[in-house]
């Protein structure tokens, strides 16, 4: 029965990489593209999940390694920014646009990518799926940079694919860490 177990979940795991992908790349830009299938998850829940990206968002990948400072506003105009003080911060992105319960767009650089003339186009898009919802992230980016972007683009795939798959586990089990089998 464990074996059979543990079959199935491979198969679960390569399935849900098999839903990640760097869509495209060259020197001047790169488009990524991941999954996330919350069954039984309503796609109102989805949405007030991005409100609380403090829960979700992996510290690891914060200015101030505390997802607890990122902020997360979905209506148009809205920032998602960090407080690294009383006075200091950073805008990672800006809402552009707010469809609720069906699209969320964002248009910033992220992390070491606004050091360069760059921009990125980030949308998360929300559809009914197996009695619940399917969340696609899209991060399409552009500009000037200090080497070839197709060279940020497996950098920026597997740190936003980590948050994908926390916003996955966040939507489906409460908690965005990843369970280690004893």
């Amino acid at each position: 029965m464990l074996r059979k177990w543990s079959i199935a979940a491979t198969l679960l795991l390569l399935a849900a990489a098999a839903q990640a992908e760097i869509v495209s790349a060259g020197a001047n830009g790169f488009s990524i593209r991941h999954v996330a299938d919350a069954p039984n998850v309503s796609a109102h829940l989805v949405w007030a999940a991005f409100s609380d990206v403090a829960k979700w968002w992996d510290p690891e990948h914060t200015y101030s390694n505390q997802a607890s400072n990122l902020t997360l506003e979905p209506v148009v105009n809205g920032c998602f920014c960090e407080k690294l003080g009383l006075y200091a911060g950073i805008e990672h992105a800006r809402v552009v646009y707010a469809e609720p319960v069906k699209r969320l767009r964002l248009i910033g650089a992220l992390g070491p990518l606004q050091e360069f003339g760059i921009s990125g186009s980030m949308n998360w898009q929300i559809e009914p799926a197996g009695g619940g919802s399917r969340v696609t992230f899209t991060y399409n980016v552009g500009g000037y940079a200090d080497r070839p972007l197709s060279d940020w683009a497996p950098i920026v795939d597997e740190v936003m694919g980590v948050q994908v798959a926390r916003l996955g586990r966040y939507l489906t089990a409460g908690d965005p860490e990843e369970k280690k089998e004893p």
